[in-house]
């Protein structure tokens, strides 16, 4: 008997990723004989173990995909896409755009598409300082920082800490390019694996994707345990931003949209040109 093949899968432990992963988790989809383990961590984290080579498949930046093109390629499911909306800046006072430039920013990692997308936004440095993501909100609240980009549910709750929004980056990126989505995050596969491995493993994401879809109550339910406190209405929001139609298949925008976030980052002189863009499946 064929023993399975064990596959760890990283994600973040945030409500969207866990509504993806649902379908796995549940043993509802079938796994072609793969024996899924789930690494759950925040993203910069993963950025950093996907940089090593660590894990066979996983959720990253498409800001750090530039750094990784080499050894691992795209899959064409399991986005997360801000179609007019997508990490914002928050600040305690009313700040315009332009005062940014003096402000002292809280960033939930350097190699973010958040990070990538202020940076293209400001159109040159900014003054940042890395904190975890889920600290962000609070450290802008006590005066850490005059400033802080926003990812994950904190976009839904930042007002509950009195704070409000300066800049909407998923809105400023659309209207910029004519209407694309801002490309976020994206899953990716190590290209040593082989593309029959490659192509079953994209196949198996998204009959899970599809199975959180189809089922929506429970795979809310089970996604409510990563909410960091949202209720199941706010939850119900935040993974429909973050898991639709852009998340089963990027389609033909979505592809121009990373190709065009990743070559103005390398044009500013961000992130090393990438060569070499798949999507698997």
């Amino acid at each position: 008997m064929t023993q399975p093949r064990a596959i760890r899968i990283g994600h973040s432990p945030d409500a969207d990723d866990a509504f993806m992963f649902y379908g796995i988790v549940c043993g509802a989809v079938d796994t072609e004989g793969f024996e899924i383990e789930q690494v759950l961590e925040g993203i910069e984290s993963l950025n950093r173990r996907a940089l090593r080579g660590e894990l066979e498949v996983s959720a990253v930046s498409i800001h750090a995909y530039a750094y990784l093109a080499r050894d691992y390629a795209l899959m064409n499911c399991g986005a997360s896409m801000g179609d007019g909306y997508g990490p914002i800046v928050v600040a305690r006072e009313a700040l315009t755009p332009s005062d940014l430039g003096a402000c002292r920013i809280a960033i939930p990692g350097r190699r973010t598409s958040a990070a990538l997308a202020l940076r293209l936004f400001l159109g040159r440095e900014a003054r940042v300082q890395e904190f975890p993501f889920e600290k962000i909100l609070e450290a802008v609240a006590r005066g850490e920082a005059d400033a802080g980009l926003v990812i994950h549910e904190g976009q839904l709750t930042y007002a509950d800490d009195g704070l409000q929004v300066v800049v909407d980056l998923g809105h400023w990126w659309r209207e910029r390019t004519g209407g694309l989505p801002l490309p976020l995050g994206g899953n990716a596969v190590r290209r040593d694996l082989g593309d029959e491995a490659m192509r079953a493993l994209v196949r198996i994401l998204r009959r899970s994707i599809e199975y959180g879809l189809e089922h929506r109550e429970e795979a809310l339910a089970y996604a409510l345990q990563f909410g960091r406190g949202l209720d199941r209405e706010r939850t119900d929001r935040f993974v429909r931003m973050y898991v639709n139609e852009w998340t089963l298949d990027y389609g033909e925008r979505g592809r121009e949209a990373v190709r065009r976030f990743l070559a103005e980052g390398a044009a500013a002189g961000v992130v090393p040109p990438v060569e070499r863009l798949d999507f698997i499946g």
